[in-house]
């Protein structure tokens, strides 16, 4: 007779008149994936709702930084374009806030490691890819969450949507588009550091994306030799779908760049991600 692991058995449900038995379910069954990627990314989403700093850097500092960029740059680029500097600088902070928020995803993870919480994960009958799939879950709902804020500042200080509902909706989809595939890249880097400080690096390629793309100014107030790395960047390719999406202009090619970093840059860390993880969580 072959022995069942408790953890493999699942008892179904009694009915009346009928035998009550226990049937086999595999502790990686696809059925069992969606709900406990729900149950953990509540978990998540939770912890980060209770944490004041968590909160302030990913909502306040974004609206901030947004009233700050129109009042210092608003009138020069509508002088400049002819448009509100809105139009470019609503998507801009909506990807920085996306971008800034995944250290603090990793931060977290490295200290869940640290603390065994993973490896205790491990050990209990939860579907293998639940885990990571549900940071990278509630990375997207808090990437929306901050699109969502700073579109409302954005509302409030004269921006506009003139391209209908339905661009609308895709509008508030895009930076988490790019913003979970960074997320993944930070997550891999995390799993494989032993410190914070590689992790907390990636500020500095932020700060670059940021400050060199064409939500700050126009892609031609930039040096010449320095256009086709602002003009192909990730972070100006989106910009630039959201401004089509909002005011006028291409949506098919930005957008289509777009997906494809976001889907480049995933499909390079799927599986040291995976990798990493799975190390991670069997620590201890």
């Amino acid at each position: 007779m072959t022995l069942e692991s408790p953890e493999s058995l699942v008892s179904a449900p009694y009915r009346p008149g009928g035998r009550h038995r226990r049937e086999k379910v595999w502790e990686n069954s696809p059925k069992r994936l969606v709900p406990q990627v729900a149950v953990l990314t509540g978990r998540i989403l939770r912890r980060w709702s209770r944490d004041p700093a968590t909160l302030v850097q990913s909502l306040v500092m974004p609206a901030v930084f947004l009233v700050a960029l129109d009042i210092v740059l608003g009138d020069v680029i509508e002088q400049v374009t002819g448009h509100s500097g809105l139009y470019g600088q609503v998507p801009l902070v909506a990807l920085v806030g996306g971008m800034t928020g995944a250290i603090i995803g990793a931060v977290g993870i490295m200290r869940e490691r640290e603390a065994g919480l993973l490896s205790r994960f491990w050990v209990v009958p939860v579907h293998r890819a639940a885990g990571l799939l549900a940071r990278l879950a509630a990375d997207f709902v808090r990437i929306v969450v901050i699109t969502l804020v700073v579109m409302v500042v954005g509302l409030a200080l004269g921006f506009r949507f003139e391209q209908g509902i339905l661009a609308a909706v895709v509008w508030v989809f895009m930076p988490a588009l790019f913003g979970v595939a960074l997320s993944a890249a930070v997550l891999t880097l995390a799993l494989f550091s032993s410190s914070t400080i590689a992790p907390q690096a990636t500020e500095i390629v932020i700060a670059i994306l940021m400050f060199f793309s064409i939500g700050f100014v126009p892609l031609d107030q930039y040096p010449k030799w320095l256009q086709p790395f602002v003009e192909h960047q990730p972070v100006s390719t989106t910009i630039k779908a959201m401004k089509g999406l909002s005011l006028e202009g291409p949506i098919a090619q930005p957008v289509l760049l777009s997906v494809l970093w976001a889907a480049g840059i995933a499909a390079v860390c799927a599986v040291p991600l995976a990798i990493g993880f799975r190390k991670a969580s069997k620590r201890g």
